[in-house]
């Protein structure tokens, strides 16, 4: 039997959302798990992780994180990914050059980091008073707060933890290597990691979005910017791959997209809009035929699905949204269905139950689903 869509959408629904694990189990089975600040209801990696970690409850990524071996870094996107993984990207050097007295800056910030262990930004900002900077997109923040940007990125500081949201930071005692160059074939073996674990993540995918998250790829090794492009040909060599619909597919080569074994269940799932299973928009549009949009920062008379709209995913179907919220203490759900009309008979009607008793539960709501 020839390949088809189905294949590939079942393929894609069961790989992603394997049988609930612990944690970190989840995330190496993931290979890194995308953040966002917004919570409506929840973080973004809360929400992703809520689907396959056992009995997972909000913010448990935030609380268990100084005990775990993760590190929160910019990979193709920013999130957290064990820190077996976040070495491959380093030493990075970043595209913006610092100045001699930039970097006289950095170097008397992590001497400071270094004899007091862990530190909040305004305790460099006391120490240091850095002042005020204009930001990327236009408005004014503390000096202190970009420089130590500048430097987690640059692999000089890590994220220890977080305070109400803020990064703490610490030595990343790797970042004394911050100048050194990798020989080629390092460079090559690196970049054929990092992009398997960009396939095992988001496979199967279109080979024009693999294309487009090896170009991502950039925001976390810019210092191999061209190597990219020979490595991006390597993996299409190495990738399975199948031609369905007109649409170039790629997938690990260790795995069969029309297998038996990839089977998809009857549970409603609300999905954040950064969840592995929805995250590129061109496979969405191919595999449920209508186009998914992030709108938290579309002004509110231009949008059409809601500030935070939750994919819907039933079966093997994304069938709508749902725009999720806690008010007084309660659940408050409403769903959208891209037909206009929601699914008949109880099997659905109990499984969006189960679905919002779920999320009930982890966001440690006392209040019944209202």
């Amino acid at each position: 039997m020839p390949l088809t869509l189905d294949h590939l959408r079942r393929y894609a629904i069961a790989r992603s959302l394997f049988k609930p694990t612990t944690l970190m189990r989840a995330i190496a089975k993931l290979g890194f798990v995308q953040a966002d600040p917004i919570r409506a209801p929840a973080r973004a990696q809360d929400l992703t992780l809520r689907h396959r970690v056992a009995g997972y409850a909000a913010g448990e990524l935030e609380r268990r994180y100084p005990r775990l071996p993760l590190e929160e870094d910019y990979f193709v996107n920013y999130g957290f990914l064990p820190k077996a993984h976040h070495a491959l990207m380093h030493p990075r050097q970043a595209r913006l050059q610092w100045s001699p007295e930039r970097w006289q800056q950095a170097h008397a910030v992590r001497a400071f980091v270094a004899e007091h262990g862990v530190v909040h930004p305004r305790e460099v900002d006391a120490h240091f008073a850095h002042g005020r900077t204009t930001n990327w997109f236009g408005g004014s923040s503390r000096a202190s707060t970009e420089l130590l940007d500048g430097m987690h990125y640059r692999g000089l500081l890590r994220v220890a933890r977080r305070e109400g949201g803020t990064r703490v930071y610490a030595v990343h005692e790797a970042g004394e290597e911050a100048d050194a160059v990798l020989p080629p074939e390092q460079v090559a073996a690196r970049l054929d990691a990092l992009i398997d674990l960009i396939v095992n993540k988001y496979a199967p995918l279109p080979d024009a979005s693999l294309g487009q998250l090896v170009a991502y790829l950039g925001g976390g090794v810019p210092q191999w910017k061209d190597a990219r492009k020979a490595a991006l040909v390597r993996a299409r060599q190495r990738l399975q791959r199948a031609r369905v619909e007109g649409v170039e597919w790629l997938w690990p080569a260790d795995e069969r997209a029309d297998s038996k074994r990839w089977k998809v269940d009857d549970t409603v799932r609300l999905l954040t809009p950064f969840d592995p299973v929805v995250w590129d928009r061109r496979r969405f549009a191919l595999f449920w035929g209508w186009a998914y949009r992030f709108e938290a920062y579309t002004p509110p008379a231009k949008r059409k699905l809601g500030y935070y709209a939750l994919p819907l995913l039933w079966q093997e179907r994304v069938i709508g949204w749902g725009n999720v919220a806690v008010v007084a203490g309660t659940l408050d759900a409403q769903l959208h269905y891209v037909s206009g009309r929601r699914p008949a008979g109880k099997p659905f009607t109990d499984a969006v139950d189960a679905e919002l008793e779920r999320m009930r539960v982890f966001l440690g709501l006392d209040a019944p689903v209202g």
